[in-house]
């Protein structure tokens, strides 16, 4: 952040808090243009807040301001909007602390943290007010998938898929797209996961970076939640947790599809996810720098190769697909 921008932050804060000076500490960052800022001042002591800083020709504040106000009137743990300058790009969150999911997940604590977690998600799916929020339609779906041949295998593997490959993908996206319609529609997050979600004293989880919400397949999140793209855990576990959230709203009479089915629309959106978010990732790396995201490409392609196996109408793209990976070292960046 540049030093006039740094100030005019900082002057938002302070107005907003009553014009005391603040200590201000990057508090984190994300995939977006976005950063974050946790500040304090002396006159509250213990007492944290949160400012955004999304530069406004690259980031609309408004949508997060929106999405924030559904949440919170659900019930739900989003931070509260406590002041914002819609013009300069600034917003003054309540703080939802420093605990990340990802940092508390363990072997032991897992079950209750993702149990909270889905409960949340059934709550999202009843009770948010969805009006007005876009589609996530065929052709917003398969946008998101065109980034896998642009950005992981033409520019990070330096590949040009061919006819075969071109044929394969075009299969692939064609089955998955058509599974993802037939599921019912509900509020989606879209980026439901470990990074996103804190740890609160009460009312697990806090929930963060939404500002993206669209109407679409009902197992988006759930999946988002429980094939996480920063940690893995074992698929029969998994696969649990996911029936589970099926016998929940088969319960609450919002859902009626049989455990077979539910499998198969659960593995296919989150194929379409890892799918993306290979694209995602390294274009996230080639074109804002940010390396760090190749770190978890591995498990990303682990997660869709493993799909793939597991569907004969999907093994020939996963075929094809793990022959131009194999051996390939995706943590490294590559010359154009």
């Amino acid at each position: 952040m540049s030093a006039e921008r740094l100030q005019a932050m900082t002057q938002f804060a302070r107005a907003a808090l009553g014009g005391a000076e603040l200590a201000v500490e990057v508090a984190s960052a994300d995939a977006s243009f976005r950063s974050y800022y946790r500040v304090r001042h002396a006159g509250a002591p213990g007492a944290s807040w949160i400012v955004m800083n999304a530069p406004p020709d690259k980031e609309d504040t408004r949508p997060f301001i929106d999405i924030a106000t559904r949440l919170r009137a659900a019930g739900l743990s989003a931070p509260e909007v406590l002041a914002s300058d819609v013009g300069q790009g600034f917003l003054l969150l309540g703080d939802l602390g420093q605990q990340s999911y990802l940092a508390a997940l363990h072997e032991h604590s897992v079950d209750a943290l993702y149990g909270a977690a889905m409960q949340a998600l059934h709550t999202m799916q009843t009770a948010v007010h969805c009006t007005g929020l876009p589609a996530y339609d065929e052709a917003r779906l398969r946008q998101e998938m065109e980034l896998l041949p642009t950005w992981f295998l033409m520019r990070h593997l330096n590949l040009q898929p061919g006819c075969t490959g071109w044929e394969r993908i075009e299969a692939c996206f064609s089955l998955l797209l058509r599974s993802a319609l037939e599921q019912p529609m509900a509020f989606v997050h879209r980026d439901y996961h470990s990074r996103n979600l804190m740890v609160l004293a009460a009312g697990n989880p806090g929930i963060l970076d939404f500002q993206d919400a669209v109407i679409g397949p009902i197992t988006y999140d759930l999946v988002s939640l429980l094939k996480d793209c920063y940690i893995e855990w074992p698929l029969e576990r998994v696969h649990g947790w996911a029936e589970s959230f099926r016998l929940a709203a088969v319960a609450q009479g919002r859902l009626d599809v049989g455990p077979t089915r539910w499998r198969r629309w659960f593995d296919w959106i989150g194929l379409q996810r890892h799918l993306k978010v290979l694209g995602i990732f390294a274009r996230l790396a080639y074109r804002d720098g940010k390396l760090g995201y190749l770190k978890d490409l591995p498990l990303v392609l682990r997660y869709t190769l493993n799909t793939c196996a597991r569907y004969g109408e999907l093994a020939g793209f996963g075929e094809w697909l793990e022959s131009v990976t194999r051996g390939q070292d995706l943590t490294r960046l590559r010359a154009p």
